[in-house]
């Protein structure tokens, strides 16, 4: 990164609050700092007051064609601070008194009445907060809020590529610890984006991202699209944390590279936005999803945003498996009701049997999916059965190991193939309160007393 594209120093917080054209880019998380997070910044404050400066950190900002300053790292302290700033300014009570007996004028930030906050999580955190704020800054002196505004101070790093600010935005988060994986996906993808995109489509991508439930968003990354596109490759899949990002990271529908793999996709890609993007959609009011497969390459951008959104929408099995057999729906109905189903270890099984389905389901529908529907069954609860103590690397292994359940659907072009693998008896049960679980590996003769 050359010089001309890097700008550092110090500044105190009234240079950061008088500074103009803030901006939040698309790509930043919620505000999600708590009541906790802000008065342990007020406690830190009030602390060093005595000391000569006292650093709060960095704030990264992309400076763009249009000179505003787009906050790359730091949004939350940020944030946070201009909150304190405006509690500061509009105190009335004994604060108030002794600021102008001593003559000193609040700081005046035209930032926060210049950001639109629309995500219901930050507008949430943003009120919450700063009643917290109003109420401690109430307990401010005169020198706290001197200390405040002239001894506090960031290290300002301001970036005049795009390109470095996204790469700085993951190199930071990937070492922080504030950010989830699927925080620093979004902001790669929005990166990938901002090449082949409109405003509008980048927009729409992040509207549908930060709609989505927050707990399905983790679910869907850590207990199945992580542990089914590593287990379909033979690989261990224990736990998806910052480090295991990239496998959520694939090639550009605009790549240039004359790569013959790469075709299938491109083609697949700006056929579909081809057909609907035609007018006569506006005709026949019809749509065409990209057919996306689990484990197929990730295609960046748009169409990751739309895979993640799809796959929440596929764990729905209920939902899904409307047609199945009554002994189907029993099995399903056990899973669901057993006694220690919510002991971690069962939890561990229920994700082998989970994974598997949906792994069938996203390659050959519902076909056989009732003998499918058994199979698995089998298959996951035969370790839950002979374990006393089922254990995460208990789970992996399992999935790594003979009949290479997973690896064969990968392989497998017809649903025979899967439905074939043989599967062996489980002759003495070393697991508690599974009573109603070995009911059915009896009536399938999968038990033996």
């Amino acid at each position: 990164m050359s010089k001309q594209e890097l700008h550092t120093r110090i500044i105190k917080t009234k240079d950061l609050l008088r500074k103009e054209g803030l901006t939040i880019p698309e790509y930043q998380r919620p505000y999600k700092w708590t009541i906790k997070n802000v008065n342990q910044l007020i406690d830190d404050i009030a602390y060093h007051r005595d000391r000569s400066a006292y650093r709060l950190g960095t704030i990264v900002f992309y400076r763009d064609e249009k000179s505003q300053l787009n906050i790359v790292d730091g949004q939350q302290r940020t944030i946070t601070l201009i909150l304190i700033a405006l509690a500061i300014a509009s105190n009335q009570n004994r604060l108030h008194a002794e600021l102008h007996k001593a003559k000193v004028d609040p700081v005046q930030s035209q930032w926060f009445s210049d950001l639109a906050f629309s995500n219901t999580t930050s507008l949430k955190n943003i009120q919450t907060n700063y009643r917290e704020i109003f109420r401690r800054v109430d307990d401010f002196d005169v020198d706290t809020v001197l200390f405040f505004y002239n001894k506090c101070e960031l290290v300002e790093v301001i970036l005049e590529d795009v390109s470095e600010a996204f790469q700085f935005f993951d190199s930071q988060n990937a070492r922080g610890k504030d950010l989830e994986p699927h925080d620093l996906l979004k902001a790669y993808h929005l990166r990938e984006m901002s090449k082949i995109s409109t405003e509008a489509e980048r927009l729409k991508s992040v509207e549908t991202w930060e709609g989505l439930n927050t707990e399905d968003l983790k679910k869907v990354f850590d207990n199945y699209l992580y542990r089914i596109r590593n287990w379909s490759k033979g690989t261990s899949a224990r736990k998806f944390d910052k480090s295991e990002v990239d496998i959520f990271k694939g090639i550009s529908p605009s790549i240039q590279e004359p790569f013959p793999f790469a075709d299938l996709y491109r083609i697949g890609h700006f056929y579909v936005e081809g057909y609907n993007q035609d007018f006569n959609r506006s005709i026949d009011r019809k749509s065409m999803i990209y057919p996306f497969q689990i484990d197929q390459i990730i295609i960046n951008g748009k169409r990751f945003f739309e895979l993640i959104n799809h796959y929440i929408g596929q764990m729905d099995f209920e939902k899904r498996l409307t047609g199945i057999s009554e002994h189907s729906k029993q099995i399903l109905k056990t899973l669901n009701k057993y006694d220690a189903r919510t002991r971690t270890g069962d939890q561990y099984v229920r994700s082998l049997f989970d994974c598997t389905l949906l792994y069938y389901l996203d390659k050959f529908g519902t076909v056989e999916i009732d003998r499918a529907i058994e199979k698995f069954f089998v298959w996951a609860y035969s370790l839950r059965l002979t374990m006393q103590n089922v254990q995460l690397a208990s789970m992996d292994n399992y999935a790594l190991e003979a009949p290479f359940l997973f690896k064969t659907i990968k392989e497998s072009t017809n649903p025979k193939q899967v439905l074939s693998l043989p599967l062996a008896s489980v002759d003495q049960v070393r697991s508690s309160k599974t009573k109603e679980i070995e009911v059915i590996f009896k009536r399938l003769n999968y038990l033996h007393d």
